[in-house]
């Protein structure tokens, strides 16, 4: 993507199952359980480059000692600051005791058994150490502290702040991830009284057996359908309990991803597949990934539990997450890039007129490049099936010289686009920003035949086409391409995304500025106006009534009418090659991704009652010039 987004954030839950002493003898150290938290994280860094954190529960800690520990850092170097942070507490500590695990579970921090991580993208614009995660609920009881992380956001925070105010309480924050973690507390909090009255009515049972009770009896399935009841957004939530017990709950839509693994030594959940294979040298068949509405729960006796807390509704995956967020080292993800980039060859030989011979095709670093493999093989199967035509239709006439002509031609690939990273990092805030920001892409000069070739270029997805217009185009057409078609794996992004990316306003779309663009210029304002009155009219609707009429605003052109109005209006002026944009269709996005049905981004169509309302407040926003977030 030219335009990195802040998307979804990273998780990382695991629970030792053994004793300390155990990883000693087998691994060479206790801090085996801290050394694959790191290693989970550092894979996961793509997720969130903003903040990191981490807690630690130790297991039967004596009353008196600090049994659950946290650690939390900002900016892109945060996972080794947090790290380095953890680990310095072990650099004075005598050789024979640091290698002793009893000594460092009794004495030494972060010397625990369950453990979470977690890496943070805002997409609120909220920042500071204050809304890193994992974010602590303390007290004295042991089953009362909680210590919660998230990829996660939610629509309807109003709704879930005023029910806690309703209770009694009064929450210090209107961030969801304070509503949430208040929100769960409290459900625990009632959970262990409930289950304190159940023991400790009598008084016959106290003190540490009656704590031990609680603690064995907490029903975590209970706790966390009470409190989710009502949420509404795309969630998978990592808590720990002060006693040992940890979960990860994934939303009821399946909207953002969790898998796991777990075995006699070890349960591991995080939020991509590879991540777990690589950390635990595992196969791809052994990692699981939660259902919607599905959470573990790991009991602090090691059982775990899989309990199903919301009833799937309208699963809808992210496809985002296929097309470009997800690591591709992913087996299944890697596998549908690759068939992204073999569905365009229709509409990527139509924009050529089929002349392979005169096109140079390429990729823009460094998302994109496996839908070019993808698409590099269809080109090249269809070269081989043009060859055969060519020297099955000469026939046993066709001489050496022809046959030598035919068999040498082929699909010309380049690098012709390269990022200078180092560029993006030094540019300017004033006046001379657009002029910088056209050299954060270099080309591959004399890759392309002047005034001869084509230029086919593929990227993952469009959203803004800032990029396009300041740098890409640009810099391409400095290599004199008769054409430069531009291609995204992705269908047009059209609509906002209220579920963890940070694409909140209306106005960030290029092709729902396309879009308006035709109307007015085919004198059909009215439309425009339509969709304000209707959209104003339902603002105060509860989310479950609000209906998307925003796709009104699309609906009297053809998806080739948009991509011609967005190549016009992203060209830049001086321009000398034709500019085509040519995207994948909804239809091929759910053939190369069929179990990953999320796609609101492209069609409007939102699988929680939240994203219509979201939608409506950033049309009503756009119209009347307001520039903030919808949620």
């Amino acid at each position: 993507m030219t335009e990195p987004l802040k998307h979804e954030c990273g998780i990382v839950m695991i629970r030792l199952l053994k004793p300390l002493d155990y990883y000693q003898k087998k691994y060479g150290t206790w801090q085996y359980g801290l050394n694959k938290l790191y290693l989970l994280m550092e894979k996961q860094h793509n997720r969130g480059q903003e903040g990191a954190g981490l807690a630690v529960v130790k297991l039967d800690s004596p009353p008196g000692s600090e049994f659950i520990f946290r650690e939390r850092a900002t900016g892109s170097g945060a996972i080794s600051e947090i790290f380095s942070n953890v680990y310095s507490n072990y650099e004075k500590v005598p050789k024979d005791k640091l290698n002793d695990p009893a000594y460092a579970s009794q004495y030494l921090p972060f010397a625990g058994e369950l453990f979470l991580g977690h890496l943070r993208y805002s997409t609120t614009g909220r920042s500071g150490i204050s809304y890193v995660h994992p974010f602590l609920r303390r007290s004295n009881w042991r089953s009362r502290n909680l210590a919660l992380a998230g990829n996660f956001n939610m629509t309807n925070v109003d709704e879930l702040f005023a029910a806690l105010v309703a209770e009694g309480q009064h929450p210090r924050d209107y961030a969801d991830t304070f509503v949430l973690l208040e929100s769960l507390g409290h459900h625990l909090d009632r959970e262990v009284q409930f289950q304190y009255d159940k023991f400790g009515k009598d008084r016959k049972v106290k003190g540490e057996e009656l704590n031990d009770l609680i603690e064995k009896n907490l029903d975590i399935h209970f706790m966390l359908n009470k409190a989710s009841e009502n949420w509404d957004g795309g969630y998978t939530i990592g808590g720990l309990i002060g006693c040992g017990d940890g979960f990860v709950y994934r939303d009821p839509s399946g909207i953002r991803p969790a898998f796991y693994y777990h075995d006699d030594e070890i349960v591991v959940v995080a939020s991509e597949r590879p991540v777990i294979q690589t950390a635990l040298y595992r196969n791809v068949s052994d990692i699981k990934e939660l259902n919607p509405g599905q959470a573990i729960i790991v009991k602090k006796n090691g059982e775990v539990q899989f309990s199903q807390i919301q009833e799937p509704r309208n699963v809808s995956p992210c496809s985002f997450e296929r097309i470009y967020f997800s690591r591709g080292s992913d087996a299944d993800i890697y596998k549908e890039r690759k068939e992204l980039g073999k569905l365009l060859l229709p509409p990527i030989l139509k924009a050529i007129d089929s002349d392979i011979q005169h096109t140079v095709f390429s990729f823009i670093p460094n998302t994109a490049e496996v839908a070019f493999f993808g698409m590099s093989e269809a080109l090249n199967k269809h070269m081989n099936e043009v060859k055969l035509k060519k020297i099955t239709e000469k026939g046993a006439s066709i001489s050496e010289e022809e046959l030598n002509k035919i068999l040498s031609m082929r699909v010309r690939t380049e690098k012709v686009v390269i990022k200078d990273i180092k560029l993006r990092t030094f540019i300017a805030q004033d006046g001379s920003r657009d002029d910088l920001a056209a050299h954060v892409y270099d080309v591959t000069y004399d890759s392309v035949r002047p005034y001869e070739d084509n230029l086919v270029v593929i990227d993952d997805s469009i959203v803004r086409g800032t990029t396009l217009k300041q740098s890409i185009i640009k810099i391409l057409d400095r290599l004199h391409p008769k054409k430069i078609v531009i291609v995204s794996s992705s269908p047009q992004i059209r609509y906002p995304d209220c579920y963890g990316i940070d694409m909140s306003r209306m106005s960030e779309f290029a092709a729902f500025r396309a879009a308006i663009e035709l109307l007015k210029e085919r004198s059909m304002q009215s439309v425009i106006d339509e969709v304000y009155r209707k959209s104003f009219a339902q603002k105060d609707k509860p989310k479950e009534e609000i209906v998307n009429y925003v796709k009104e605003i699309y609906a009297p052109f053809s998806d080739e009418e948009i991509s011609a109005k967005m190549a016009e209006m992203l060209t830049p002026q001086g321009t000398e090659a034709k500019i085509e944009i040519v995207f994948q269709t909804i239809a091929d996005l759910h053939k190369a991704s069929p179990d990953h049905k999320g796609d609101w981004y492209f069609s409007g169509n939102y699988p929680t009652p939240g994203g219509n309302r979201m939608v409506n407040t950033a049309f009503i926003n756009y119209i009347e010039g307001i520039d903030k977030r919808s949620y």
